[in-house]
């Protein structure tokens, strides 16, 4: 079985993208030669018909043959509130399809996306009972060979205290469901933040270890100051021991006018959870 190498796409807001930074995105995707790409939400700027067009564009430049596409809180209509309240993912639909929670599954990976847009939240994003049951019975049908991500658009665990607001509503009790049913790493945009965290010492309960992976911004000038474009790359090897995977950060570098390796996390899986450190013996 080969190895699976999976592209993470987060938060291009198109409608704001830097024409030279999807260029140069274009050509480094393509010579990764990906499995599968995930794009984790926001794809527009305002769910405008132009700004879905040139998404969908986008995405079949990139060539990969398998994708995963949800949409973020950025791909329901804000100004026009008929449509925001009648058809919020109607543009979404018609750039993308009808499906807003695809599962892709191969023999050796398995990905679950969850809709966690709201018509009438702004920005927050929520995971319902009933969406992080439907996302454990998947779940739980997995197969030891596959590595099992899933992926919502705003964060389930957030690293720094000016970010928590932006938390998922819910995530608490879905991550518990999610790695008791063998979710091995979350997937998540919407804070223009990349980084690698482990849940397993963030959330109480957690009988093995899962990660959170954030991606930043692909191609937008809505970057933040300390992280400019970047997108992740997952190398999987299934069969492998001990199970892990490596996590990759590639950054936009202007001068280089390439995508550059800036970070890789070898992660261990199915480990249990480091023993917690006592004040006696750290």
């Amino acid at each position: 079985m080969s190895d699976d190498v999976v592209v993470q796409v987060s938060d291009p807001h198109f409608g704001t993208e830097r024409p030279e930074v999807v260029e140069v995105l274009v050509d480094w995707v393509r010579a990764q030669a990906p499995t599968l790409l995930v794009v984790s939400g926001d794809v527009t700027q305002r769910a405008r018909a132009t700004q879905f067009e040139a998404a969908r564009a986008f995405v079949a430049r990139l060539g990969v043959a398998a994708t995963v596409v949800i949409p973020g809180n950025h791909d329901i209509p804000l100004f026009d509130v008929a449509s925001r309240l009648l058809r919020p993912w109607s543009g979404f639909r018609r750039a993308f399809g009808p499906v807003l929670e695809p599962v892709h599954a191969s023999p050796s990976l398995l990905v679950v996306a969850v809709n966690t847009t709201r018509r009438m939240r702004h920005v927050d994003g929520e995971v319902s009972a009933a969406q992080a049951e439907r996302v454990a019975r998947r779940l739980r049908a997995a197969t030891p060979d596959q590595l099992r991500l899933v992926v919502t658009h705003q964060p389930v665990l957030t690293v720094r205290a000016q970010d928590a607001h932006d938390r998922l509503h819910g995530a608490e009790a879905a991550v518990r469901r999610w790695v008791e049913a063998g979710a091995d790493l979350v997937l998540g945009g919407h804070i223009h933040l990349p980084y690698v965290a482990p849940l397993h010492g963030s959330i109480d309960g957690l009988a093995r270890r899962a990660w959170a992976v954030q991606a930043g911004t692909a191609v937008s000038r809505r970057v933040r100051h300390e992280a400019g474009n970047s997108v992740n790359l997952i190398r999987w090897r299934a069969r492998a021991t001990p199970r892990r995977c490596v996590v990759e950060r590639w950054d936009f570098d202007a001068a280089a006018r390439a995508f550059v390796r800036v970070a890789s996390d070898a992660l261990e899986l199915d480990a249990p959870p480091p023993a917690p450190v006592s004040e006696a013996t750290a």
